[in-house]
């Protein structure tokens, strides 16, 4: 198992006292599995995200990489986010090489990694670029880049296309699949987006609202590759009906 988490509780206390986020969460994710969590605003998704990368430590529970305690942020471990926080007065390349730089490694084998994750997201001619002279999409492959250029073990990603248009999001997606294809990364993705849901997932995980809870676990057995045809399904409208269902919300019309 590439992550695994166990009897995951988080409680936050402020002014107000205390507020339980998350309750007794159990996740397991495969090597090489993509996993989407979906659920309402305010469930903990990005919470869960934040403690199975590291960053939050759990009030109760433990997380598992390969075996071992992740107590604290690791190298193995990468994020994408809604916001790509790139450093406006470096290029392309030198966003994508940041992680490197901080790992100790310069020069040309530094350079030669951007650019072959530059490569691997569609950016071949963009390196010299500034990020406000890229698209909203094309800020954000320059973030996966950056996020896979120090090979990762897992990848997590939270509503990395939340900012999107429509139009963008999907093409996001078919990008999103292709590289992950290529890399076979472990991923898990946070959304409120059913269809993306069941577009990018092997595993859909459902929650409660707060305290969140896993309130469902939908199976997305799509073969692979997967292209935008396979959203006009029978099979892909049942998965979302499913995850909708899990949600407790009613189908559309």
């Amino acid at each position: 198992m590439a992550l695994e988490a166990t009897g995951i509780c988080k409680t936050f206390s402020g002014a107000q006292g205390e507020l339980k986020a998350l309750e007794d969460i159990d996740i397991r994710v495969s090597k090489g599995e993509f996993v989407a969590v979906v659920g309402p605003s305010g469930c903990g998704k990005s919470t869960l995200l934040r403690i199975l990368g590291g960053l939050v430590a759990p009030t109760h529970g433990t997380v598992k990489l390969d075996g071992r305690p992740l107590l604290s942020p690791q190298r193995r471990v990468s994020y994408v986010f809604q916001s790509v926080s790139l450093l406006p007065w470096r290029t392309v390349l030198r966003n994508v090489t940041l992680p490197l730089e901080v790992a100790g490694i310069h020069g040309d084998r530094c350079a030669v990694r951007a650019h072959e994750m530059l490569s691997l997201v569609g950016l071949d001619g963009f390196e010299r670029a500034l990020p406000h002279e890229l698209s909203g999409g094309m800020a954000q492959r320059v973030a996966i880049a950056r996020a896979l250029v120090a090979d990762p073990e897992v990848l997590l990603l939270d509503e990395p296309f939340g900012a999107l248009d429509a139009l963008s999001r999907e093409q996001m997606n078919i990008e999103l699949m292709r590289i992950w294809q290529a890399r076979k990364v472990t991923a898990v993705m946070v959304t409120h987006d059913l269809d993306e849901a069941v577009f990018v997932a092997d595993q859909v995980l459902v929650m409660s609202p707060r305290p969140g809870r896993i309130r469902a676990k939908v199976v997305v057995d799509l073969p692979r590759p997967r292209t935008i045809e396979v959203t006009y399904t029978e099979y892909f409208g049942a998965m979302t009906r499913k995850v909708r269902e899990a949600l407790g919300l009613q189908a559309a019309g």
